[in-house]
C-alpha cells in the first residue's frame, strides 16, 4: 500500500471518527421509523396521530390570518426574483407581525407556536416567494434561536432570544471551501486569550445563507485539544454578532434559484468573542448542530409540500381547459398518469408534514430518522413533481411570468418554482448524505451487537466476544422478523388501506432481514456500499411515508365521514409506493453497482476523455480576484452586517456524513 493510500485511509478514518463522536448514540426516545428498519412496524406510536394544543392553535390562528393578509399585500415573488432582493420593508413587516420568532416562547418575546404552526407560516410565505421563506426557515430552523432554545444559558437566552424575536436575523456558519460533509477539515479556529476573557476568531465561512443580512450568527470553530475536553480536534460553537470589528461579507453569492436569497462568504480576522458566547461547551459544536438539525431539517419538507400543492393546482386547472385533439389535454393518457401521481404524491407529502411536526411537538419522540427520511423523500418527490407540472403546462410552464403577465396569460412562475425547489435536494444535508445519515441510523442496532465483528479494527478478543453475543441475539432476533402477524384482519379500522398496513408490516420484516444479510454479505465493506445502502433506505421511506399517508387518510374521513377521497388517494399512493418497494428488493444485491463504480473510476481518471471532443475547452483555472465582492442586490460594497448560516448543503451535509 502506497503512503498516499495510507495517508488518504487515516484522513478518512479520521472524518469518520470526528462525526461519530457527535452522533446521539442513545435513543432515549420512541422512534417509529427506526422501527421500520428494525422489522417491528408499530403502528401505535403514530395512530391515532398527536393532537395540536387547542391553546396554541387558538393563539396561532390571528396570526396566520395577518401573515397570509401581509404575505399577499406586501411579497411579489416575481419582483423578488427578477430583482435578485427581499425588500427591508418586507423584513420588516414579517417581524412586526411577529414572524422572526414563531417557535420563540412568550417569555422571550416570541409567538411561542409549534413545529405544526410553523410549518402552516412557512408553507404560506414560501407559496408566494421561496426566497423570503427562506430568510424566516434559515432564521428559525438552523439559526440561532434553535441552538439557543437547546442549548444556551439562561442567560444568552435572555439577551439574544428577545432581539431574535423582533427581526434581528440569524443565521449558522460551518462550511468552508474545503468543509462541506466532512467538519474534520474545519480551519476556522478560535484561541482563548491570555487573560481568559475572549476567544479570538479567525476564517472564512462559505455560503452562510442570510449571512450579508444578519445580526447574529452560530459560528463553529477548531478550538485547541485540552484536559477537559474529550475531542482530539474539538469543533466548537459561538454566538458571534456580526458587528463586532472583525466580522466581514466579502462576496454575496448567487445561484440558479432563490434569487432573492441573501447568502454569502464571511470572514473572521482576530474578531473578540466573549467567552460567554461560548455555546454548551467546547467541543460540543457539531453534537449541538446534529440535534438542532433534527428539528431544524423539518422546514424543508413542508416548503416542498407547499410547493408540490401550487403545480398541482395549477396542472389541474390547465389539464381541464386546454383541448387538444378534441378533449381536455388531462383525458389524453400520458397527462392524466402524470397529474393522477401528481395528485396522490402531493397528498403523501403534506401526509409526512403532518406526521413529522406532530411527532416533533409531542416531546416524546427521537425524530431524527423521520425529519432525515421526511427531508429526502419530500424534497425529491416534490422537485419530479414540479417537473412534471412544467411538462403538463408545456411552454407556458417554461416561460418566465413576467412574460406571460405581458401577453395576457396567468402568470403563475412554474418556472421559478422549478428553479427554487432544486436546491431542496442540497440544503439541509444532500440526499446522498441524507442516505447515509439513514443507513447508519438504521443499523445501529445491529453494530451495538455485532459492531465489532465486522470491525477490521477490533482486537481478536472483542471480535470473538461479539461472535458469542451476536450469536445469542440473532437466534431469537431472525425468527422473530419471520412471525410478525401481516394479514388479515389486522388493520381492518382503516378499511380500503388496511391491505397496504399489513403490506408495509410484513415488508418490514423483510427489511430487518435485508439488513441482516448485508452485513453478513459485505462485513466491514457495506459502509462502501453506497448503493446498496441507498435501496435498503429508500424501503424504509417508502414503507415511513405509505404509513403517514394511511394515517393522514383515516383521520380526515373520521373528521368527515361523507368524504372518502383522502382514502382514494392514498390508495393510488401505496399502490405505486409498493412497485417502487418491489423493484428496489429486486435489484438490492442482483445490480449492476460494480461495473457502474468501475466506469466512474476510469471517467474519472480520463479513459472517456475521448467522449467530450467537440466541446470548446473547459477552464478549470480559477479566476484571479482582487478580494473584494459587490452586493448584486443593490450594486453597492456587502454590508459589514453580516452572518453566517453554513451553506445550505453544509452542516447540513455534516449532519448525515455516517
Amino acid at each position: 500500500m502506497s503512503q498516499e493510500t495510507k495517508q488518504s485511509l487515516a484522513t478518512e478514518q479520521e472524518a469518520r471518527q470526528v462525526v461519530e463522536a457527535a452522533r446521539e448514540t442513545e435513543w432515549k426516545n420512541r422512534s417509529f421509523a427506526r422501527g421500520i428498519y428494525n422489522g417491528k412496524l408499530d403502528l401505535s406510536l403514530v395512530y391515532p396521530l398527536p393532537e395540536p394544543d387547542p391553546e396554541v392553535e387558538a393563539r396561532a390562528e390571528p396570526f396566520l390570518r395577518k401573515l397570509e393578509e401581509f404575505t399577499r399585500k406586501h411579497i411579489d415573488g416575481d419582483a423578488i426574483d427578477r430583482d435578485r432582493w427581499v425588500p427591508q420593508e418586507v423584513l420588516d413587516g414579517l417581524a412586526e407581525i411577529g414572524a422572526f420568532g414563531i417557535k420563540i416562547p412568550i417569555e422571550y418575546g416570541g409567538l411561542g407556536l409549534s413545529q405544526y404552526q410553523y410549518n402552516k407560516a412557512l408553507i404560506i410565505v414560501g407559496s408566494r416567494c421561496a426566497s423570503t421563506g427562506a430568510f424566516l426557515s434559515a432564521h428559525q430552523s438552523i439559526g440561532a434561536p434553535q441552538p439557543l432554545l437547546y442549548f444556551g444559558t439562561e442567560e444568552q437566552k435572555r439577551k439574544y432570544l428577545p432581539r431574535l424575536a423582533a427581526g434581528e436575523l440569524s443565521a449558522f456558519a460551518l462550511t468552508e471551501q474545503d468543509v462541506g460533509s466532512d467538519p474534520a477539515n474545519l480551519s476556522t479556529h478560535a484561541e482563548l486569550s491570555d487573560d481568559g476573557e475572549h476567544w479570538i476568531l479567525n476564517g472564512t465561512k462559505l455560503w452562510c445563507t442570510n449571512g450579508p443580512r444578519a445580526g447574529i450568527i452560530v459560528v463553529m470553530v477548531r478550538t485547541p485539544a485540552r484536559e477537559g475536553v474529550k475531542s482530539r480536534k474539538p469543533i466548537t460553537a459561538f454566538l458571534v454578532e456580526t458587528a463586532w470589528e472583525g466580522v466581514e461579507v466579502v462576496q454575496t453569492c448567487t445561484f440558479m434559484g432563490l434569487n432573492g436569497l441573501s447568502n454569502g462568504v464571511l470572514t473572521f480576522d482576530n474578531v473578540k468573542v466573549p467567552k460567554e458566547n461560548l455555546l454548551w461547551g467546547e467541543g460540543r459544536g457539531l453534537k449541538l448542530a446534529l440535534i438542532t438539525l433534527n428539528t431544524g431539517r423539518l422546514s424543508i419538507p413542508a416548503f416542498c409540500a407547499g410547493g408540490a400543492k401550487a403545480a398541482l393546482l395549477v396542472s389541474r386547472k390547465w389539464a381541464a381547459e386546454r383541448f387538444q385533439w378534441g378533449a381536455p389535454v388531462g383525458k389524453h393518457g400520458a397527462v392524466a398518469q402524470m397529474l393522477g401521481k401528481m395528485a396522490a404524491n402531493t397528498f403523501a407529502l403534506d401526509s409526512v408534514v403532518e406526521l413529522t411536526a406532530l411527532m416533533a411537538d409531542a416531546g416524546t419522540f427521537d425524530i431524527r430518522l423521520e425529519a432525515a427520511i421526511a427531508k429526502m423523500w419530500n424534497s425529491e418527490v416534490s422537485y419530479r413533481l414540479i417537473d412534471d407540472a412544467v411538462q403538463i403546462r408545456g411552454g407556458r410552464g417554461y416561460e418566465r411570468a413576467d412574460s406571460l403577465r405581458e401577453r395576457g396569460e396567468y402568470p403563475y412562475p412554474l418556472e421559478r418554482g422549478l428553479r427554487d425547489s432544486r436546491i431542496n435536494l442540497i440544503f439541509e444535508g444532500s440526499s446522498e448524505i441524507m442516505r447515509l445519515f439513514i443507513a447508519r441510523e438504521a443499523v445501529d442496532s445491529h453494530l451495538s451487537v455485532a459492531g465489532d465483528l465486522i470491525d477490521p479494527d477490533a482486537p481478536i478478543g472483542r471480535r470473538l466476544a461479539a461472535l458469542v453475543r451476536s450469536g445469542l441475539h440473532y437466534a431469537v432476533w431472525y425468527p422473530s422478523r419471520w412471525l410478525t402477524w401481516g394479514r388479515w384482519p389486522r388493520y381492518r379500522e382503516f378499511g380500503p388501506l388496511a391491505k397496504h398496513l399489513r403490506y408495509a408490516n410484513r415488508t418490514s420484516g423483510r427489511l430487518a432481514r435485508s439488513i441482516f444479510y448485508a452485513m453478513i454479505r459485505f462485513g466491514p465493506g457495506l459502509e462502501r456500499k453506497q448503493a446498496v445502502l441507498g435501496r435498503i433506505v429508500e424501503i424504509g421511506a417508502e414503507l415511513f411515508v405509505m404509513v403517514a399517508t394511511a394515517v393522514h387518510a383515516k383521520s380526515l374521513v373520521d373528521k368527515k365521514p361523507s368524504d372518502r377521497s383522502p382514502y382514494q388517494l392514498a390508495d393510488v399512493f401505496c399502490r405505486q409506493a409498493r412497485t417502487r418497494i418491489r423493484e428496489r428488493f429486486d435489484h438490492l444485491f442482483a445490480n449492476n453497482d460494480t461495473v457502474t463504480y468501475r466506469i466512474a473510476q476510469e471517467a474519472m481518471e480520463g479513459t472517456f476523455e475521448w467522449l467530450e471532443e467537440g466541446l470548446l475547452n473547459v477552464d478549470w483555472t480559477p479566476p484571479q480576484t482582487d478580494g473584494g465582492a459587490e452586493d448584486e442586490s443593490t450594486g453597492e460594497s456587502a454590508p459589514d452586517q453580516s452572518s453566517g448560516d453554513q451553506d445550505s448543503a453544509s452542516i447540513r451535509e455534516t449532519a448525515g456524513h455516517a
